[in-house]
């Protein structure tokens, strides 16, 4: 295995994967393809691997066909070591003549050949998958190195090659999403770590988009918690800074977004609370059945993500999936003209609540709901697996209410045997939590135990990003199903 270069942070299993893919030693053509919002290191990461196991690398821009069609021959001839560029009647001339390299000079040696921005082609050369799928079944009989790497931006694009009856479905060897980094990587790769309460505001704000730190910003990290909101005044509050209209362009880059109002709008309603369908219609005063269309596409570029109820069949909740987009709809986009004029301290003095409310919040539920996921399932033991891990709402018919769980575990029924709930959790950031909040915990497993869920091994969690109350810990030292996770124990110490 060839060993990941220092300068890239992270991304080890991606590594893995792609060095796999590019040194693999069969005689058939190998597709992979490569996709992630933009900002995630895709690029950085292809060149790095093309620099360590050589290969050819084309980078397409927004051109006609013509003109990516010029661009690719003289990447292809520099690559060759050709005098003059190469010349190609056709992208049909092209495709053939790449795979017809690695069948001559390379059918027994992988041949590495990244296309990145391929949703650029893509967009100007419609019949370019078509080409591609071609040559990959010829070259599935004939011999060729080719080890092919598709990589673009555009998640509804990308997605889409290998969907339904699109030409490339099936032809592929590998797909690999590359994701903003987790909270815990984001808190190392920022510098944060030691300093949890810094680590999950920067994390509700800019997520783990790691060009954001070193293009964006160019190094200037917030370098204590006193110094948050200072820097998010002269960062991306501040007209001056390329964050300050990074969310209007991540939703505009989207190749299927067309009525950008309407998007920032359906984002907006779920901003501000209105997370299920019904409530996203009311926001924005339309029916329901309207919206079907833009919550789809905002799921498919990863913008959205839809949550199922893991207590009710059928019932679900949206969620922003790209902290920035959340913060610009919940505290930018209503204070935007006075933002223009410079006003970011006035305005971000004035946000505090909401930026509690509407995103760090239900940013830090999501956050414990990753720990559980991960690290967290080990303080459940062996007995409650690996179930499912998400949230739901448990009805009171008594009480006429409901209990939101934030956090659960649930294992589902089959075979016989009844679903179980390993753990439900609360989550609060800015309240330092008490007795009251395990109370509602014990009324809504008794609920699900009504209902004739087991519950004999559920475990009910505490998750604060203030702390918990002495009464509070005197019975999780009690009780042994009680218990509380801090900000420490988010962030990796066994002390938190």
């Amino acid at each position: 295995m060839i060993a990941k270069p220092h300068h890239v942070f992270g991304r080890f299993a991606e590594w893995d994967g792609l060095v796999s893919f590019a040194t693999r030693t069969t005689s058939s053509a190998q597709l992979g393809i490569v996709s992630g919002r933009r900002r995630m290191g895709k690029t950085y990461l292809l060149r790095a691997l093309v620099g360590e196991v050589g290969g050819f690398y084309f980078g397409a821009t927004t051109a006609t066909a013509g003109e990516s069609l010029r661009q690719f021959g003289a990447a292809l001839a520099e690559f060759t070591g050709a005098e003059v560029p190469v010349s190609f009647e056709s992208w049909d001339h092209a495709v053939v003549y790449l795979f017809g390299l690695a069948a001559r000079d390379r059918a027994d040696a992988p041949l590495l050949v990244v296309i990145d921005e391929f949703s650029y082609l893509v967009k100007a050369v419609p019949e370019l998958p078509s080409l591609i799928q071609r040559e990959i079944d010829r070259f599935q009989v004939e011999a060729s190195g080719v080890r092919l790497l598709l990589c673009g931006s555009a998640m509804s694009v990308m997605g889409g090659l290998s969907a339904g009856a699109a030409p490339l479905r099936g032809r592929a060897q590998m797909e690999m999403v590359v994701r903003p980094f987790g909270y815990r990587e984001a808190a190392e790769f920022w510098g944060v770590r030691s300093d949890p309460a810094l680590a999950v505001r920067l994390h509700a704000v800019l997520g783990g988009t790691p060009a954001y730190r070193r293009q964006f910003l160019a190094d200037d990290v917030p370098a204590t918690l006193s110094d948050f909101d200072p820097w998010l005044a002269r960062t991306v509050l501040s007209p001056l800074s390329p964050l300050f209209r990074e969310a209007r362009y991540l939703l505009a880059e989207e190749a299927e977004i067309r009525d950008t109002a309407l998007y920032h709008s359906v984002l907006a309603a779920v901003a501000h609370g209105n997370n299920t369908r019904g409530g996203i219609a009311g926001y924005i005063g339309r029916k329901a059945v309207d919206i079907s269309h833009p919550l789809s596409v905002l799921e498919d570029c990863h913008l959205l993500v839809r949550e199922q109820d893991v207590f009710r069949a059928g019932k679900s909740v949206y969620r922003i999936t790209e902290p920035l987009i959340n913060f610009y709809e919940a505290v930018m986009r209503p204070s935007w003209a006075r933002l223009e004029n410079g006003q970011a301290q006035q305005v971000w003095a004035r946000s505090g609540e909401r930026f509690a409310a509407q995103v760090t919040g239900p940013h830090f539920e999501a956050m414990c709901r990753e720990f559980m996921i991960g690290d967290g399932i080990e303080m459940l033991g062996s007995e409650a697996g690996f179930g499912e891990v998400g949230c739901g709402i448990v009805p009171d018919s008594a009480a006429r209410t409901q209990i939101q769980v934030d956090v659960a575990v649930v294992q589902p029924g089959s075979g016989g045997r009844k679903a179980a709930v390993s753990m439900m959790g609360e989550a609060k950031w800015g309240v330092t939590m008490g007795v009251g909040h395990v109370d509602r915990l014990v009324r809504a497993r008794d609920l699900l135990a009504g209902g004739g869920v087991d519950v004999s091994n559920c475990r009910l969690a505490c998750f604060s990003g203030t702390g918990f109350s002495d009464a509070l810990r005197d019975r999780a030292e009690r009780d042994p199903h009680v218990l509380l996770v801090g900000l420490g124990q988010l962030y990796g110490s066994k002390n938190g």
